[in-house]
């Protein structure tokens, strides 16, 4: 065979590959969704998305792994710097990350939108012997803010702001990720800890399950006022028993969870990402408590900022959830 001849012959070879579907063409492709720390929600929750995208490999090629990360910020950064495919994010910071606000340098109008998740209320952990019973309490205690680049950091620092409270107004400031929260609370290292994350949290769990602690209530004008200034987020509770010694439900507030994308992966990768969780969205919602609730049509038009990827449209107009 000369050279020209093996040429004709690599072109073609190449223009079938790129003419296979994706179930034959793309047996290599790995797809990797950032999360959170590994005591919290996001991480089983990625975890529980990938279970069901490696459980159609065969049909698709799609190989998907769970990372664990800093949260919401840390997603949305490193989502846009192509150092992850997919990610877990607060839809607040969804549109944060979007329009270049709150912890985010630059708008990042390339993020797209796959679906929501559960929601996420936040839990003002304190020790019970703090005397601790409302956020204005804080003032002169030891209290964990949060690790920089999580969502519940920016949370608490437009909490602070909005009540007129900075660092110096703590004993001690510490910056904990989630998954060192519960020692640190129960060491009497710190006298109350902030997160937001869906119910039942590992960390919260851990926390009420070892020491005495409580779920500090949020509510009252102020917060009415706080939440009329940021409306990505709604007042919400912590249901009775959900946590030990949680014996009446909390008032708090929260945003939701949401999975998101950028622009530049495949059509066809993201609707069978899709297809996967919500084909088997029965199965999906049994991978973990916070997702028990999960209701379809919510998922696919509830608390998405990011234009929804064309792939997931695809899928949703597929089976009659959008227009």
């Amino acid at each position: 065979m000369n050279m020209t001849s093996i040429v004709k012959v690599t072109c073609i070879a190449l223009l079938a590959a790129w003419a296979l579907p994706l179930s034959a063409a793309a047996q290599s492709q790995f797809v990797t969704i950032g999360t959170g720390g590994v005591t919290g929600v996001y991480y089983p929750v990625g975890g529980a998305v990938c279970r069901l995208v490696n459980a159609r490999r065969d049909e698709h090629g799609l190989r998907c792994s769970v990372e664990s990360t800093g949260g919401s910020v840390f997603n949305g950064n490193a989502l846009k710097r192509g150092d992850l495919e997919l990610a877990v994010m607060q839809s607040d910071f969804q549109a944060y990350a979007y329009e270049g606000t709150n912890g985010f340098d630059q708008p990042f109008p390339e993020m797209r939108a796959l679906f929501s998740l559960h929601g996420e209320p936040v839990q003002l952990m304190a020790r019970a012997d703090a005397g601790i019973g409302s956020f204005a309490d804080l003032r002169g205690k030891r209290v964990n803010i949060g690790n920089p680049g999580s969502g519940h950091r920016v949370m608490m620092e437009l909490l602070m702001s909005h009540e007129g409270m900075t660092s110096d107004d703590f004993a001690l400031t510490s910056e904990l990720q989630s998954s060192e929260q519960a020692a640190a609370l129960c060491d009497n290292r710190v006298d109350a800890a902030f997160w937001a994350a869906g119910v039942p949290n590992g960390a919260t769990q851990e926390a009420a399950a070892t020491c005495d602690i409580d779920i500090v209530p949020l509510e009252g004008a102020w917060l009415d006022d706080f939440l009329s200034q940021f409306t990505a987020y709604a007042p919400d509770i912590v249901k009775a028993g959900v946590y030990p010694g949680v014996d009446e439900d909390v008032p708090t507030f929260g945003a939701r969870a949401t999975a998101v994308t950028r622009a530049d992966i495949s059509e066809e990768a993201v609707y069978e990402i899709v297809k996967s969780v919500f084909a088997s969205l029965d199965e999906f919602k049994q991978l973990h408590p916070a997702l028990a609730n999960l209701d379809p049509k919510t998922m696919a038009t509830g608390a998405l900022t990011a234009p929804l990827h064309p792939g997931a449209e695809r899928y949703y107009k597929e089976v009659g959830l959008i227009d």
